[in-house]
Formats: structure tokens, C-alpha cells, sequence
């Protein structure tokens, strides 16, 4: 499948597809003339690309992960790293769910003022 049709699939630019590609974080696709052709495999770790975007992991980080072993992704990696991101997530959700709590007693002690004390700040 042509780059336009891999942009369409993925919501990703052209552009991006490109750049992705020349850092590394997808094979260089064989070529059919002058169009690169691309796989099912490159739409999948195109979609991982753009999904750890939004996770909030960095490209240089992804660079790391995503390797190619006989033109098939090594989907084992892969599935460690998210098992990874997972936990990083779960301790960040720990730690705001910790600083919510911090406001909260913070309001509940704002609550227990008298009010007139609340009117003159």
C-alpha cells in the first residue's frame, strides 16, 4: 500500500510517516517503482507510534523499542515496553490521586474557617 493510503489508515501525515522512517522507528519500505510499499506490519507499528504519542512517550524513547527482526516487528519488545508504560502510568495515577487528596484537605480546612475570615482574603 502507497504512503497516502498508510496516512489515510494510521491518521498520520506524510510527513510524519517519513520522519518516522528515516529515524529508523519503521523499516524502510521495498520499493515498487518509484513508490515505497508498505505492510500491514508498518501500519501496526505506525498506529503503536502514534497511540505512545499520546501516552506521552517520546520518540527518541520509541527509537529504543521498536525493532525489526527478518522484516517482521519484534512484538515481544514491544509488549515489554507497554508493560512498562503501563506501570509508569499506574505510579503517576498514585501520586496524583495523592496530590488530589493534598487539595482536598486543603478545601475541607478552608471549609471549617469561619466564614467571615474566607470574605476578607
Amino acid at each position: 500500500m502507497y504512503i497516502g493510503e498508510v496516512s489515510k489508515q494510521t491518521g498520520l501525515s506524510v510527513k510524519a510517516i517519513r520522519l518516522y522512517e528515516d529515524m529508523g522507528l519503521i523499516r524502510t519500505p521495498p520499493r515498487q517503482g518509484r513508490y515505497r510499499v508498505y505492510t500491514d506490519t508498518d501500519i501496526e507499528v505506525l498506529r503503536l507510534i502514534a497511540e505512545a504519542k499520546q501516552l506521552g512517550v517520546t520518540l527518541n524513547r520509541l527509537k529504543g523499542v521498536i525493532h525489526y527482526h527478518q522484516g517482521e516487528a519484534d512484538w515481544g519488545r514491544i509488549h515489554r515496553f507497554l508493560l512498562e508504560v503501563r506501570e509508569t502510568l499506574l505510579a503517576e495515577q498514585v501520586l496524583l490521586t495523592q496530590k488530589i487528596q493534598q487539595v482536598e484537605q486543603c478545601l475541607q480546612s478552608m471549609n471549617d474557617c469561619p466564614k467571615t475570615s474566607l470574605q476578607n482574603t
